[in-house]
């Protein structure tokens, strides 16, 4: 069975970001349709919210409300959220997507 999950570290401060809101999407022939949503842990982590359901293949979207975040460290930052699109092509696999975040970038890459 296939798993979506995610973790947050904040490059900034060298630390997990803790309590951000993130939605997980599911684009199909009527567009974007919300999956499920979560807030990271104290470690920055959201693990596997959909319990190991199998995934349909396709492209999925994490929305990542950076802004809330951010408002709460009383840091500005010039990202209000934070999208990425990735693909499902194999419902065996995990799919861990990691973000690293600072007020002025982020990068991403497939985790493991």
């Amino acid at each position: 069975m296939s798993q979506i999950t995610t973790h947050i570290l904040d490059t900034s401060s060298g630390t997990p970001a803790k309590d951000v809101a993130v939605t997980l999407y599911f684009n199909n022939a009527d567009g974007w349709q919300k999956v499920a949503a979560d807030r990271t842990d104290q470690d920055g982590r959201i693990g596997d919210w959909l319990d190991n359901e199998v995934l349909d293949g396709g492209q999925y979207k994490l929305h990542f409300a950076t802004a809330e975040y951010y408002e709460r460290k009383m840091v500005a930052t010039f990202y209000p959220f934070v999208e990425i699109i990735f693909t499902v092509a194999d419902d065996a696999q995990h799919y861990h997507v990691p973000l690293l975040l600072n007020p002025f970038g982020y990068s991403t890459y497939r985790g493991s």
